[in-house]
């Protein structure tokens, strides 16, 4: 009974921010109420509460598919006008956290610092044989094709607009050892199974569900001694959980995150059968939480090119809805990555080892 009330009111709430009548301070201070309630459900328990939760979670997944939900997620983002995102995006198209060094840093220079970042972390070198799982619009593709231009770097998108945006780049720039592959993860075979030096991943597991499925046929794409690398977002203190409808404050997975998985560090940790753990590094979420601000901006500047984007693509009499829903999208995030100060959910980097 309490929970229907409560779904109507927030029911009535969203369909007046729909309508773009809602100061962000106020949407800033109801996003912050619902994470209070998401720590005190997966963060604030006893240690034994936590731990049988999480050997659940690890077993509940060992029991799925690798994804689900993948052609929900692939319409609910990738498959919108690549405009948009050129809009939106800093200069290298960097959909994921970037990495801001200093506090009057660029987002280009945050993207590319954070893209740097990930080659040292996954000590890449030139000549490798390089595969990149979930490439997205080709940001660190073609920064890796670019560095390393002795190496061979195959790129994998389950979107074909990505897949077409990336090849046209890459023609712009002159590079020509890049190859991108349009595929699902969930049944994806690599080409050239046991001959990559790495394996390389940024943002992309966390649409992934059956982790123990997944590394076992990275061990075998990987070379004896070959490593994977991917960034992730994680919740670093707290349980990992599903992203799952259950009602209408479940906002961000109908509309943004179907079938996703908000990961934890220990989480990962759980899944050294096939590859073993070498290295961690957490980056607190402050720099999500800017990167999201930054595209929010963008996306406010934009606004007269990109209603008629969202016209095409939501209809015309949904366009401010959606406008105001993708500005509710990076409030949402930000707001979820600066929580205490960014400790609470923020960015892992794994390495892993194929023995």
């Amino acid at each position: 009974m309490l929970r229907s009330a409560y779904d109507a009111a927030f029911a009535t709430v969203l369909r007046v921010v729909e309508r773009d009548l809602v100061l962000d301070s106020i949407t800033r201070t109801g996003i912050r109420y619902l994470l209070s309630g998401r720590v005190k459900e997966t963060t604030d328990l006893p240690s034994e509460e936590h731990y049988a939760r999480l050997q659940a979670f690890r077993d509940e997944l060992a029991g799925m598919p690798v994804a689900v939900q993948t052609a929900t997620a692939n319409e609910q983002h990738y498959e919108l006008p690549t405009d948009y995102f050129l809009a939106v995006l800093g200069p290298n198209r960097k959909y994921s956290s970037c990495l801001y060094e200093r506090p009057d840093a660029s987002l280009e220079e945050a993207e590319v610092a954070m893209l740097e970042l990930s080659c040292q972390r996954a000590q890449l070198e030139d000549g490798q044989k390089i595969l990149e799982l979930g490439c997205g619009w080709g940001s660190w593709s073609l920064f890796m094709a670019a560095k390393y231009p002795a190496a061979q770097v195959t790129a994998v998108s389950n979107s074909r607009t990505q897949r077409a945006f990336i090849n046209q780049e890459a023609k712009r720039q002159g590079i020509t050892n890049l190859t991108v592959i349009t595929a699902d993860l969930v049944d994806f075979q690599a080409p050239e199974a046991g001959n990559y030096d790495r394996v390389v991943s940024i943002e992309c597991f966390e649409h992934m569900k059956n982790y123990k499925v997944l590394f076992s046929r990275i061990a075998k794409w990987l070379r004896p001694g070959g490593l994977l690398f991917f960034h992730i977002f994680v919740h670093a203190r707290g349980l990992p959980y599903h992203y799952e409808v259950q009602g209408e404050d479940d906002w961000m997975t109908k509309y943004f995150f179907s079938g996703g998985t908000m990961p934890s560090i220990e989480l990962m940790q759980m899944f050294q059968d096939d590859l073993s753990l070498q290295r961690q590094w957490y980056v607190n979420g402050i720099h999500y939480s800017r990167t999201l601000e930054a595209w929010l901006k963008l996306h406010d500047a934009a606004r007269k090119q990109i209603m008629p984007l969202f016209e095409q693509t939501y209809g015309k009499d949904q366009a401010l809805k959606w406008f105001v829903y993708w500005r509710l999208f990076y409030l949402a995030c930000s707001e979820l990555f600066a929580y205490r100060g960014g400790n609470e959910w923020g960015v892992a980097h794994m390495l892993y080892k194929k023995q």
